[in-house]
């Protein structure tokens, strides 16, 4: 019997570990914009809350759709309110489509200060986006199509989106750290649907990794990682300052030691963290990078 979950039960519901997902995109989205001096304040701050609000509804999101499908039955992976029976169904999906509702307030903000009334589109598809992740009779998320859905939203459209409501428009900066971030955020998902393999397996969610195999699957994480690193270099032969950037790369020597060493289960959590870390560091230095450098 689901009861009232406790206050602590929803922050942990929140999954606070993927926070990283949507701060870097907006930090390293708002050095570009500062580096060609178009940095508006106002909209950083409520693109970072879009963002935010986002990842916290999609999150409730999925926890809500895969808690009703039996998804999460028999997870190795962060507690979950509505398969641990900690909360009802309703208000779990309540609570994503407050988390929603708030983050179209917010995205009008971005529009309104901006002038970019196109991007009201944009918001409504990064709302269904997160929704049919793992929402509705055919979920994206189920297809295969995790990976590429992160990789744009929470990528390329949240990164040159700060961009372009800042600076009406998007550099060849941005879209590299577009590029980088999509790469970050996709081998997140890659570790954590690594690590779901066998359960996500027999409860038919065919993720990426499920489809891949095992092997490849950890080719694909150890390609995503790197990635963003090559982008450096690429970045750093018009601004030296993007050498920042190899400061997250340390973080990663942990997750890619037990990706390649095949590591399973619990002791692939820790590269979810690591992963999401290195984001948000590589974001912070490139972001800075740019905001020195650009000029």
């Amino acid at each position: 019997m689901a009861h009232m979950a406790t206050v602590a039960q929803w922050i942990e519901g929140a999954r606070i570990r993927t926070f990283p997902n949507a701060i870097a995109p907006v930090l390293v989205g708002t050095g570009a914009a500062a580096g060609i001096d178009e940095f508006d304040p106002a909209i950083a701050v409520l693109a970072l809350a879009v963002s935010m609000l986002l990842i916290i509804g999609v999150n409730f999101a999925n926890d809500y759709s895969d808690g009703i499908r039996g998804t999460d039955a028999d997870r190795i992976g962060p507690f979950r309110l509505v398969g641990s029976g900690a909360a009802e169904p309703g208000a779990v999906r309540t609570a994503a489509w407050v988390c929603f509702g708030l983050a179209a307030l917010a995205g009008i903000g971005v529009v309104v200060l901006s002038g970019q009334w196109w991007m009201l589109a944009l918001g409504a598809l990064c709302i269904a986006g997160a929704w049919f992740y793992t929402g509705g009779r055919k979920p994206y998320g189920y297809a295969g199509l995790g990976e590429v859905a992160v990789f744009l939203f929470f990528g390329v459209i949240a990164v040159l989106g700060t961009q372009f409501a800042q600076a009406a428009g998007v550099t060849g900066f941005g879209i590299g750290a577009a590029v980088a971030i999509g790469s970050f955020s996709s081998a997140v998902l890659v570790a954590n649907n690594l690590r779901d393999i066998p359960t996500d397996r027999t409860t038919g969610k065919r993720t990426l990794a499920v489809l891949l195999g095992d092997r490849d699957t950890r080719t694909l994480y150890v390609t995503l990682v790197l990635v963003p690193f090559l982008i450096t270099v690429l970045i750093a032969l018009r601004n030296t300052w993007a050498l920042l950037g190899f400061l997250a790369l340390p973080l990663l020597v942990t997750s890619l030691r037990a990706v390649l060493t095949g590591a399973k289960g619990r002791k692939l959590i820790p590269a979810l963290r690591d992963t999401g870390f290195a984001m948000l560091l590589w974001a912070v230095a490139t972001g800075i990078a740019f905001a020195l450098g650009q000029g």
